[in-house]
C-alpha cells in the first residue's frame, strides 16, 4: 500500500498537483493561491498542453514563409517560442515551471533565452532594422538550443566538446 501512495505522489508531480500535507505550508503566494484555483484536469492539461504546441509550432513554421522579411519573420518566430515555451506550463504547472526554469542549473540558460527574445522583438518591433533582427533571431535559436539542451542529462557538456573538438586546430 505505501508502495502505490509513492507513485500515486510521483504522478501528482508529474502532473503539477500538490504533494505532502497542506498544512504544513506556512501562508500560501501568489503562485500557491493561482496554482491552486486554476486546477485543470489530466484531459484539459493534455490539451492545453497540444494546443499550445501546436499554436507555437505552426508559429514558428509560418515564419519561414515571411524569412525575407525579418520584422516579420522575429514577431512570429518569437511569438511561437513563447507559445511553445508557455505549453509546458500545462503539464506541469506554471509554479513548477517557473521554478524548473529558475534552477541554478538552467538560470543562466533561461535569462539568455528569454533576453533573446526581448532583443529580437525589440529589434523586430522598435528598431525596425532587418540585420539586427535577423542576427537576433540567431541569438534566439541559439538560446533556445542551449536552453533545451539544460533538460537533458549531460547534453550541454557533451555540445561543449563537440565545438570544441570541431574548431581544435591542433592535430
Amino acid at each position: 500500500m505505501d508502495r502505490m501512495n509513492q507513485a500515486f505522489e510521483k504522478m501528482k508531480m508529474l502532473v503539477g498537483m500538490e504533494v505532502g500535507d497542506e498544512e504544513e505550508q506556512p501562508e500560501p503566494s501568489f503562485l500557491d493561491d493561482f496554482n491552486r484555483n486554476c486546477t485543470l484536469s489530466t484531459k484539459q492539461r493534455l490539451y492545453g498542453f497540444a494546443i499550445c504546441l501546436a499554436a507555437g509550432i505552426t508559429c514558428t513554421l509560418m515564419s519561414m514563409l515571411v524569412f525575407f522579411h525579418p520584422i516579420k519573420f522575429g514577431i512570429t518566430f518569437s511569438f511561437g517560442n513563447v507559445l511553445a515555451l508557455g505549453s509546458t506550463a500545462f503539464l506541469i504547472g506554471p509554479k513548477r515551471q517557473l521554478t524548473m526554469m529558475l534552477d541554478p542549473v538552467r538560470i543562466y540558460a533561461t535569462a539568455i533565452y528569454m533576453a533573446s527574445i526581448i532583443i529580437a522583438l525589440f529589434c523586430a518591433e522598435y528598431v525596425q532594422n532587418k540585420l539586427l533582427t535577423l542576427l537576433a533571431i540567431v541569438l534566439e535559436f541559439g538560446a533556445l538550443v542551449w536552453y533545451s539542451l539544460s533538460y537533458i542529462p549531460f547534453a550541454r557538456s557533451m555540445v561543449s566538446k563537440i565545438v570544441a573538438g570541431c574548431f581544435d586546430t591542433e592535430f
